[in-house]
């Protein structure tokens, strides 16, 4: 009795300790994104930590090009450039492991569409606003949790990528 005990015991506090050692878990970045397009401070964080992430899953990857965006954002006007142009190579990667993933199509829209046009990096706007609403129109089964479908429809309105006959389609759901 007492070695399943501690078997239990065991199982359970390793499980709480690996979740507590993964910083790239959806909900922490979600978090940490959110934080960081509001703080220059959050935005050199959340730069920092996903620099750090090497594995290749899609939305991680494009949180990391989100993160990689936000720090042009803060920079000088010598490496914003540099960091965008990095933003969107990271968001094809991303792109390229899992097409039909809204986070990540979500992602790469909410950076291009901020994106100057003379800069020629916001060619998937129409493609990615499509897609989501296609997505979203799917809701429940569009593969997002409540959460990350309202924050997805409620940029799509509020920033103008649906009619108005659309955005009332989707305040139906």
């Amino acid at each position: 009795m007492l070695k399943y005990l501690f078997l239990t015991f065991f199982l359970t506090f390793s499980t709480l300790v690996s979740t507590e050692a993964n910083p790239y878990t959806l909900p922490k970045l979600r978090q940490q994104y959110q934080q960081a397009a509001a703080s220059k401070e959050a935005g050199e964080k959340f730069h920092k930590l996903m620099s750090a992430y090497t594995k290749q899953d899609a939305v991680v990857l494009a949180y990391k090009a989100a993160a990689e965006a936000i720090r042009a954002r803060d920079a000088s006007m010598f490496n914003k450039l540099t960091y965008v142009q990095q933003a969107s190579k990271q968001f094809e990667q991303a792109v390229s492991i899992d097409a039909n993933n809204p986070e990540v199509r979500f992602l790469r829209l909410s950076v291009e569409s901020n994106l100057p046009a003379f800069l020629g990096l916001s060619q998937h706007v129409d493609d990615d606003r499509q897609f989501l609403l296609k997505t979203l129109l799917n809701h429940p089964n569009s593969g997002l949790d409540a959460e990350s479908f309202g924050l997805v429809r409620d940029f799509l309105v509020a920033r103008g990528h649906v009619s108005d006959a659309e955005a009332q389609k989707l305040a139906r759901l």
